[in-house]
């Protein structure tokens, strides 16, 4: 970490608010990308990330420095958008024209979605059930274990594998990829 952005972090513990600013300009657009694909709804992953950045907020004075205050942050950001998908188990067949508009936001992604192949996959992910597009998110996306996915959905081990081989054959026939 950086000598600069380690003082940023430092003035944002200590009640700055531009620094933490800086913090949430750096961060946005990755929270709101995992928000987004897990919740397919624009407004819920927009009030995920409010209260994500809240909670960043309120705790970041705990922040040790034992990780990546990234690392750290997403920890937050994927918590506490499970726990909204947990409490909404209405989650919705996102329509294509809904992700087409919503990927050309650049809040959306990392970067400006412009390849068609990239599109096509972000609309085939939000097709998917709520549970494997869960685990396909946690696992392909977010990089996280299954054993870890369990603990976090609740579910087995080899439910969360099963969910994830499932998502996999839903994606390529979804993608024409039989």
């Amino acid at each position: 970490m950086s000598a600069e952005i380690t003082q940023v972090i430092r003035s944002a513990q200590n009640g700055d608010r531009k620094a933490f600013y800086v913090l949430y300009q750096q961060h946005i657009a990755r929270v709101y990308a995992v928000c987004w694909r897990l919740l397919g709804d624009v407004q819920k992953a927009e009030d995920a990330c409010q209260e994500i950045f809240i909670k960043v907020w309120q705790r970041l004075p705990e922040f040790k420095g034992d990780s990546s205050l990234s690392t750290w942050l997403h920890s937050i950001a994927t918590r506490t958008a499970i726990d909204v998908w947990r409490l909404d188990k209405r989650l919705h067949f996102v329509e294509a024209e809904e992700v087409e508009a919503t990927a050309d936001n650049a809040q959306l992604l990392d970067h400006k979605v412009v390849d068609a192949e990239v599109r096509d996959m972000e609309r085939a992910i939000q097709r998917l059930p709520a549970q494997a597009k869960a685990v396909f998110v946690l696992f392909a996306l977010e990089g996280y274990q299954h054993t870890e996915i369990a603990a976090m959905l609740g579910i087995a081990e080899g439910s969360s594998k099963a969910q994830y081989h499932r998502a996999r054959q839903l994606l390529r026939g979804f993608l024409g990829e039989d």
